[in-house]
Order: C-alpha cells, then structure tokens, then sequence
C-alpha cells in the first residue's frame, strides 16, 4: 500500500507576519510545500492530504492546490476551533483565537487517511531522502503495526540565524526514540546554542539529534493520539494559548507502551519559512538545487 504524505499547513504564521504556506519561492511561483509533495510523489507516496484554515482556501486553491491536483491525488481537509469539541469545550474556550496545536490538527485529518502516512510541516523543508527512507519504511508496515517510524536531523543543521526555533530533543536507544522533549526557544547565544525553558537556559552542543515534525505513522497511532488529545482538552480548555504538540502525543505514545518509534536519521540541511528574512534564503537554495537539476525549473505538468 502506497503511502499517504499529510501536510500541516493551518498555522497562523505569526512570527513571519503572514502566510507562509502558500508564499512563492520557486522560480515559477511554487510555494516550499510544492517541494516537499514533489519529493513525495517522486518517492511512492500514493496521495496528499493537506491540512488548511477555511480563510486560506481560495488562495491556497490558487497558488499551489489546483495545480498539484492535476499531476497527484491530493486533497485537504480544514482545521478549525471548534472541530472535536463539545459545545461545553466551545463556550469555554470562545476568548481564544490561537489553533490548538499539531494533534489536534492532525486528528482533523484523521477521516482522510486509511494508509499508512508521513506528517511534515509545511514551511519546513525536509530533503527527499526523508521520504524515500520513510515511504519505503510504511510500505513495507501493515496499518494495525504498532511499529512507528521518524527522521530526526543534527541540531546545528536546523538553526535559524533570524531568530528562534522550536525543536523536539530525541534520545536514542539502539535505533529506538526513547524519548522527546519539546524545546520550544532555541537560538544562537555568541558562538553557542541555547535552549530557554521558563527562566533557565540549557546549553546545547548542537549535534543533538532533533525532530522537525517528520514522522511515520500507520493509523494505528489515532486511538494513542485521540486519548492524548481527550486529556489534553479535558484540562486546557479554557487556555488561550496551551497547544496539543505532535512530539508530546509521539512521547507519550512511546513511554505509554502503545507504540514504538524507529530512529532514521538525516544530515540534510533544513531551511524554512520561519521568519520573512528567510524567504530569501529559502528562494537562493532553491534555485540552486533546481541548478544543480535536483528539481526540474518546472516541477508540475499546467
């Protein structure tokens, strides 16, 4: 069974002052996310499924959708506040307008997969051998397998010298996670790197193996991840700002005994559309790899 690659795309992209999902990149007008669901296709991916907030559609559907539909199977799904709560959970959290975070946008999506899936972020760029060790990986898994699967990358290759970023710490045991843990502010401090949690900071050497939101999955993991989400609300409904994390829900998934998670690894250099400084960088690598003919100057058929 071909995999299906799920994209979340729903942010609100505060920190780069816009949204960042559909910004043009490419030579053409491609968005990052044409990369990422081109890397797919290219590695056996049978489908995408991207997950959007209904005010980006229309120009979601103009800048990458319309014309990614014509050359793959792709569709999208909405994230939206109220999506999975009770009418309790509403009233009680009417104050917020942040999104409640990567699980719950993921179990947003869950109707739309019934195969194996890889989740990536959509402003981040991965490398195409993240898909083609993870689609490999999930073609070979059934979709009750229990056996998870990620690419984790070198810290010091996923920094931003624009600002902060947040990265999950993975912990590896004989090519096992054993466990992660959610920096959310990571930066250059002199010629370190430091993680800020609360009010202490955590020298980092920079050779930690991190996650960005690149995992494998069969749908076995939506029962772990529902009850995760099911707490989390239970407790967070009031919160204007508390957000239900994709690493944390892998974590608890882990240490819950519900499932495992492979270690695969990258050296890929990350690059992303965190801040607006980063368009340019975003753009210059880009062409250079389409120079260098990793990608074609036209990536789909109009």
């Amino acid at each position: 069974m071909k995999p299906t690659l799920v994209v979340l795309a729903a942010g609100i992209g505060s920190r780069y002052g816009g949204v960042k999902q559909i910004e043009s990149v490419g030579l053409h007008g491609e968005c990052l996310l044409d990369f990422a669901t081109y890397d797919a296709k290219l590695s056996g991916f049978g489908s995408v499924v991207y997950i959007i907030r209904k005010d980006i559609e229309k120009d979601f559907r103009e800048r990458l959708f319309d014309r990614v539909a014509k050359n793959f199977d792709a569709q999208y799904v909405f994230q939206s506040h109220e999506r999975l709560l009770t009418q309790e959970q509403i009233a009680m959290s009417s104050r917020r307008t942040k999104p409640w975070g990567t699980i719950h946008a993921l179990l947003c999506a869950q109707e739309a997969v019934k195969a194996p899936f890889v989740v990536i972020n959509a402003d981040d760029y991965y490398g195409r051998d993240a898909f083609k060790t993870l689609g490999a990986y999930l073609s070979e898994v059934t979709s009750e397998s229990t056996e998870h699967a990620m690419v984790g990358y070198v810290l010091e290759n996923t920094m931003s010298k624009s600002g902060s970023v947040s990265r999950g710490v993975c912990t590896v045991r004989d090519g096992m996670l054993a466990s992660m843990v959610e920096n959310l502010k990571i930066y250059y401090e002199g010629d370190g790197i430091v993680s800020e949690i609360g009010d202490s900071k955590k020298q980092l050497t920079g050779k930690e193996w991190v996650s960005m939101n690149c995992f494998g999955f069969t749908p076995a993991a939506f029962a772990s991840f529902n009850a995760f989400w099911e707490d989390f609300i239970a407790t967070n409904a009031q919160s204007e700002k508390a957000e239900a994390l994709l690493p944390n829900a892998v974590d608890a998934l882990i240490h819950s005994g519900k499932g495992s998670m492979k270690f695969f690894t990258s050296t890929e250099n990350w690059f992303g559309m965190t801040y607006p400084e980063d368009r340019k960088i975003v753009k210059e690598a880009l062409a250079k790899k389409i120079a260098e003919q990793y990608y074609p100057e036209m990536l789909w058929e109009e």
